[in-house]
């Protein structure tokens, strides 16, 4: 892999550029799809091509936000996605335990700084550095955090403290409409470029809920009011006055509809920033009322109608410069909207006053043309810059908190971007002076002191080789010679200052500095200063006299007389503190320069910052056209290379961002103690093996593992003297750190179990590297054996989880088998009990029935036999000669027995299976005594002898029905199927046959 030091590639060129493409072409063909790294730390090898494809991949995809280990990568989307910034997604990352494990966004770096400041007993503040090139969506970015902060910091308990806490966070966000509509402006590369630095500091009261906010803003740039470059615009707030003003205000301050003005450059262009009624609410809620918002626009169209105002030669250099045609109606259009006097206001512009003698004689001069220009100008940005100050006091004197009503604070920075124009001038050079320093608390905080911890833990790994802008921020403001003391020492000398002769002290003073380029092939004076985003090349002409940024003191004097209670206000006549301009005017003292002031709020804020924990968002523009789903590499490429990303993300790939007290992680991982090593053959041992056999190869331990682990542990010096440090004279441990020590042994000699079981059998070599450091007071790992513990810990928990439930399972298994026991003998008894009842009813049932049967029985034999009584005296009649003589003996004998033992003939006739038909007819015959014919003829006699019959029983007299109803007895209605010998009763002898019915 090609290895950067210090921004040059080691090695052969053409072996590197082979080597990469073979990396990239292997790396990109593998399983994992680039748009699903959420962080730049995983892709391999970590070069900016490899970043960039990540980043080209995921942008396609629409995900604009990347992790590069401790920065947040956001890419521009150029198009609105309200989804990604809505109120429900900020309430989730929220709620979520470990939002770190959702998708990367602005609102994981919100939720993170936040609860910094709530789960510490002592808060530390926080802060939130947003840095990248003008129109890479800083802004937007400031202003989402804001909203976020807004909803999830309040959550107070009473309707009062609710009703005050809105009030609060409606003025926190009101307070972004009206900044940017007076320091934000169009140019080149972004439609709503900041053009001033601000620090806005949230303030959160000991309940961690929103209480206040204070803005800090720096380096406004007030040229831009009297100074727009090709194709930019002024600012917004100029554009908005002019679109959004109704006909009466129109009329107020002398805006007629399509008029022109110098300092109004592309008028045409509509943008979503132009938006009036949008900061005229805003101004509102932050309390500025309608009669002085109506004072602040009527005092700007003042500047626009001043910037119609242009000089023409004289001719006499003792005479003033007359004014061009035209612009004596715009002088007094500007006095009136000024409330100042016209002659005064003209008189003050032409014409300049020296003092001059012990005596301070007053001069007058005339002024050249460029001269009155200059006046004008100077004018006009000493107003907006004044009104500028006073609107950021009454935003903080609306949303500042008391100091007692606060604890902590989360500050959000947003600062210019680096910026590298065809005409670089003095702001150019501060925009980038401020970026080289915020580059250099990145460094600082992040890779210096990480590599700075490992090294005083005596831990022993590569460093990497990052870039470090040292060189350059010597070069800018190194002592005793630098840029910048260069151009505040032209300041203070008596006498013109010449844009080639600064070129000139500049490269001979600085002659042999790293980062100041050549400037040959310039035709203008100019001197070219390489920053850590790439060179650039600034003009020296006009540079010494915006430094000075000179305010001549009768300009201050014409505003003091000023009748506009605005102006008024903003130049009292008798000033308690006086001015810089003023105390400069009046004394030989060093005036303070643009240079020296703005070196000084900068420092002041590196202060702040220093003094909290930082947190960093990399905004990155995709294309430098705003265009959606354009993602042009070369741009990105240059923005990767001058924010350092790269480097970021070397040191976080190789070195170890998971780091952990000893006391944090034996409370977390002593469940590993129950693990034990393997001692069947081909596995490790805990033997005290001495010599290279016991050397566990190359990484970060060499010789016996536990032995080198402990050593590693407690004692912080390199590896060498570590081993002969404990062999001779061991540090001494406190009393926490002793008992601290066998857990933590017992724990590492858990790890070579651990690597042996993540690691496959067919690639031993593996299990020689152990990614794990322990320091003086803390472990360092990296993701790979964090993981590796977090999967052993779970196995532990897994396992004790099964002991658990198998002893559950076992205890509910008996539990359930003696339920069911007892379940069983509860059903056998009930079963018994029931049998033993039913048993005894049937007992019952049979034994009434036997009784009943009985008794019919015998009623029915005496009945029969009390019938037959009747029947023995009588003679019994003969039988037909026909029926007789067709007869043969044997069915004679059997006749006459039927007829005698008649009932039992009836039984016969009536049975299922007995005699044949024959019989059975020849018996009814016999016993009911019926006419008999002639079995060859079939004719019937006429009369019949019926003697002998006495029994009704024997003669039914029409048709017989059989009446039942249920029986109360159980079984008693079912009848069971008859045998072929089984007698029904005689109950049925005169019935037709059928077959038994259940009824």
């Amino acid at each position: 892999m090609l290895r950067q030091v210090n921004g040059h590639s080691s090695g052969s060129d053409a072996q590197g550029r082979a080597s990469l493409k073979g990396d990239l072409q292997e790396f990109l063909g593998g399983e994992a799809p680039l748009h699903q790294l959420d962080d730049l730390t995983k892709v391999n090898p970590v070069t900016l091509e490899t970043v960039l494809r990540c980043l080209q991949a995921r942008y396609t995809e629409d995900i604009f936000y990347t992790n590069a280990g401790c920065t947040l990568v956001a890419l521009n989307p150029f198009k609105p996605i309200p989804e990604l910034y809505a109120p429900e997604l900020m309430l989730e990352y929220h709620a979520a335990s470990q939002p770190q494990k959702l998708k990367p966004h602005i609102f994981t770096v919100g939720e993170q700084t936040y609860r910094n400041v709530k789960s510490l007993i002592e808060p530390i503040n926080q802060s939130i550095v947003v840095s990248g090139e003008s129109g890479a969506g800083k802004t937007w970015t400031s202003r989402c955090l804001m909203k976020f902060y807004a909803v999830v910091a309040a959550s107070p308990s009473s309707c009062e403290n609710h009703k005050i806490a809105e009030r609060i966070e409606q003025r926190i966000l009101n307070s972004n409409p009206v900044m940017e509509a007076f320091g934000n402006a169009c140019t080149l590369r972004n439609n709503n470029s900041s053009r001033f630095g601000k620090f806005i500091q949230l303030q959160l009261n000991r309940a961690q809920q929103m209480t206040g906010a204070a803005v800090q803003t720096y380096l406004l740039e007030k040229t831009r009011v009297a100074c727009q470059a090709s194709s930019e615009r002024n600012f917004h707030i100029f554009y908005q006055i002019c679109k959004g003003a109704t006909q009466d205000e129109r009329l107020q301050w002398y805006l007629p509809e399509g008029a022109a003005f110098s300092w109004l450059p592309n008028p045409e262009n509509s943008l979503e920033e132009d938006c009036f009624e949008l900061t005229r609410e805003a101004m509102l809620h932050l309390g500025i009322d309608t009669p002085t918002q109506n004072n602040i626009f009527k005092v700007l169209a003042g500047l626009l109608h001043l910037g119609n105002v242009h000089f023409a030669d004289s001719e006499d250099e003792a005479q003033p410069c007359q004014l061009m045609d035209g612009s004596k109606a715009s002088v007094r259009t500007s006095a009136s909207l000024l409330q100042l006097s016209e002659n005064m206001l003209l008189e003050t512009v032409q014409i300049r006053t020296i003092k001059a003698g012990k005596q301070q004689q007053v001069f007058r001069k005339p002024c050249s043309r460029a001269e009155c220009d200059t006046r004008r100008d100077c004018l006009a940005k000493l107003i907006y810059a004044r009104l500028f100050d006073w609107l950021v006091s009454v935003i903080n004197s609306s949303i500042c908190a008391d100091s007692n009503s606060w604890t902590a604070f989360i500050g959000l920075l947003d600062v210019y971007g680096f910026e590298s124009f065809p005409d670089n001038s003095l702001e150019q050079l501060c925009i980038n002076y401020a970026n080289e320093k915020l580059q250099q608390h990145f460094v600082a905080h992040y890779l210096k002191a990480q590599q700075e911890e490992y090294a005083l833990e005596g831990l022993e790994w590569s460093f990497v080789n990052y870039q470090d802008n040292q060189t350059c921020l010597d070069l800018l403001e190194g002592s005793p010679i630098s840029i910048c003391s260069l151009i505040n020492e032209e300041c203070r000398l008596n006498r013109p200052s010449s844009a080639a002769q600064l070129q000139t002290r500049i490269e001979s003073a600085l002659a042999g500095k790293p980062c100041l380029g050549p400037n040959k092939l310039s035709r203008e004076p100019s001197f070219v200063v390489v920053h850590f985003a790439g060179p650039v090349r600034y003009h020296t002409e006009g540079l010494v006299e915006k430094n000075k940024d000179p305010v001549p003191a009768e300009l201050t004097g014409l505003l003091q007389q000023s009748q506009d209670p605005l102006l008024m206000m903003l130049f009292p006549a008798n000033p308690e503190d006086k001015t810089q301009e003023e105390l400069s005017g009046q004394s030989r003292a060093p005036a303070l320069t643009v240079v020296s002031k703005f070196k000084a709020s900068l420092e002041q804020l590196l202060q702040v910052l220093h003094s909290t924990t930082p947190h960093y968002i990399r905004c990155i523009k995709p294309n430098s056209q705003s265009q959606p789903q354009t993602f042009l590499q070369e741009e990105v490429l240059s923005q990767l290379e001058a924010c350092g990303l790269v480097e970021t993300i070397h040191i976080s790939a190789a070195g170890f961002p998971i780091r952990v007290s000893h006391q944090n992680f034996v409370e977390r991982y002593k469940l590993l103690r129950r693990l034990r090593l393997r001692t069947s053959s081909g596995l490790w041992g805990l033997c005290s093996a001495k010599g290279p056999s016991a050397s566990l190869g190359p990484g970060p331990f060499s010789g016996c593992l536990i032995s080198r682990l402990l050593h590693l542990l407690w004692c912080p010096l390199s590896p060498k003297r570590r081993w002969a440090a404990n062999c001779q004279s061991p540090q001494p441990l406190c009393a926490k750190e002793a008992t601290l020590q066998p857990l933590l042994q017992d724990i590492l000699h858990a790890l070579p179990t651990l690597i042996q079981t993540a690691t496959p059998p067919s690639d031993p070599a593996e299990t020689t590297q152990v990614p794990l450091y322990c320091g003086r007071t803390k472990i360092f790992m990296t993701d790979s054996t964090l993981e590796l513990l977090e999967c052993g810990r779970a196995q532990m928990l897994e396992q004790c989880a099964r002991c658990i439930q198998c002893g559950w399972r076992r205890h509910r298994l008996q539990k359930q088998e003696k339920q069911r026991r007892a379940a069983v003998l509860i059903q056998a008894a009930i079963r018994s009990w029931l049998t033993r009842k039913h048993i005894r009813r049937l007992h019952i049932a049979a034994t009434v029935i036997k009784r009943a049967w009985r008794k019919w029985r015998i009623r029915m034999a005496y009945l029969a036999s009390k019938e037959l009584d009747g029947m023995e005296d009588k003679p019994m009649p003969q039988a037909p000669s026909s029926l007789s003589s067709s007869l043969s003996p044997a069915h004679s004998k059997l006749l006459e027995a039927i007829i005698h033992l008649w009932p039992m003939g009836l039984v016969l006739a009536n049975s299922a299976v007995g005699a044949r038909g024959f019989q059975r007819k020849l018996v009814a015959h016999a016993c009911l005594r019926l006419p008999t014919s002639n079995p060859s003829n079939n004719v019937q006699t006429p009369q019949q002898d019926q003697a002998g019959i006495t029994s009704i029983r024997a003669l039914p007299q029409g048709s017989i029905k059989f009446h039942c109803r249920k029986s109360p007895l159980q079984y008693a209605d079912i009848c069971p199927e008859p045998s072929a010998s089984s007698v029904t009763g005689f109950n049925q002898i005169l019935l037709e046959r059928h077959r038994p019915v259940q009824v």
